[in-house]
């Protein structure tokens, strides 16, 4: 599972990170708000653990703003401010736990398994669906109507995104971000690879979604029967 680890002190988040590594999971980590805003917005995240004082934008702020977007990845704020007044704040403004520091790496580590068993956690879509094909997360199972293909995990994370943002032309920095990570050193060319691969997977499955290239831009999934402007 993929963590966002938002944490301004960098001690914590250097132990942090290593004790969730180690715990199997891939974490990222920035340091104050604005950044955290970006890292939200351009990647796909199964959790997010937030400080609530950062600078730039503190975190009650930028967890409503995520919140305002409509998306419900869970979050955990972990912070010093331990009064029962802050914990509602937290939990109003659309966090999913409340932990205060200083806390055993341990109590975490329950608290993100308590989430990942919760109906409204990283497990919660079974299925992407968008007009007469449908994609299955779990297995990496692309469904149309001459029958299903299992896709590359980087082709099923590309198809997946699309699936998520459809009818919507999405920039070829924001796919590379969101697909290899913000630090990722990979080669723009690698994405035009992938997009043929995940072409040839709709081409298997007979469908009329197709992935248009938006030139100059990025790239576009969309009703190949319905014609739009580049």
């Amino acid at each position: 599972m993929r963590i966002l680890l938002v944490e301004d002190d960098n001690g914590l988040s250097v132990s942090l990170s290593k004790q969730l590594e180690k715990a199997g999971f891939t974490i990222d980590t920035c340091a104050d708000g604005e950044d955290a805003l970006f890292y939200m917005e351009q990647n796909i995240y199964d959790l997010i653990l937030l400080d609530r004082m950062l600078p730039h934008i503190d975190g009650i702020t930028l967890l409503k703003k995520f919140r305002d977007t409509g998306k419900e990845t869970p979050i955990i704020i972990l912070t010093a401010l331990g009064e029962v007044n802050d914990k509602i704040t937290g939990l109003d403004a659309g966090a999913d736990d409340y932990l205060v520091k200083p806390f055993a790496t341990t109590e975490l580590l329950a608290r993100i398994r308590s989430i990942a068993r919760r109906p409204r956690g990283w497990q919660e879509n079974t299925s992407l669906s968008f007009l007469d094909i449908c994609y299955f997360p779990e297995n990496n199972r692309l469904s149309g109507s001459l029958g299903s293909f299992t896709l590359s995990k980087k082709e099923g994370s590309l198809l997946e995104f699309f699936l998520n943002n459809p009818g919507q032309t999405l920039p070829r920095n924001t796919i590379l971000t969101k697909i290899w990570g913000i630090d990722a050193e990979v080669e723009d060319g690698n994405l035009d690879n992938y997009i043929h691969f995940v072409r040839r997977r709709l081409k298997n499955v007979s469908t009329q979604v197709q992935i248009k290239t938006i030139r100059g831009v990025g790239y576009r999934l969309e009703d190949a029967h319905v014609q739009k402007d580049s």
